[in-house]
């Protein structure tokens, strides 16, 4: 499950999972979907991904940069993803396609993940992630 979450100048994402890797999955797509409309994003190219940070929150962040870095770097969307979460590092692999106007329904541009409203935290069993992007 992943949504969206209202804030006054930027918009808060969720993701949830039964794990911190499914989390961290649906709190991409929840990002990503601010984008574009990720459901026409077929997982055509695959690329690598890593992340470290001090903790857990922190690896979040690291994370959801590490795909907008993806995104202006090398033109992706991205819509899938296969993820390691060991400690506080992250790795794993995520598949997308180059980024295609008409056909991905391109929204709002997604300038950074930030700190504000940034938690994670375990509830019946889930796993949680959010945190505020700035658009």
């Amino acid at each position: 499950m992943h949504k969206t979450i209202e804030h006054e100048a930027d918009i808060g994402i969720l993701g949830s999972g039964e794990t911190w890797e499914k989390a961290f999955a649906e709190g991409a797509l929840a990002m990503l979907g601010i984008m574009a409309d990720i459901e026409k994003v077929e997982p055509a190219q695959e690329v690598g991904i890593q992340a470290q940070a001090n903790d857990r929150d922190a690896l979040f962040v690291e994370f959801l940069n590490e795909l907008l870095f993806l995104r202006d770097a090398e033109d992706l969307f991205l819509s899938k993803f296969e993820l390691r979460i060991e400690g506080n590092s992250l790795a794993g692999k995520a598949w997308g396609e180059k980024i295609d106007q008409k056909k991905h329904g391109v929204k709002i541009e997604v300038k950074a993940a930030t700190y504000s409203g940034l938690k994670t935290w375990e509830e019946k069993g889930k796993k949680f992630v959010q945190c505020v992007v700035d658009v």
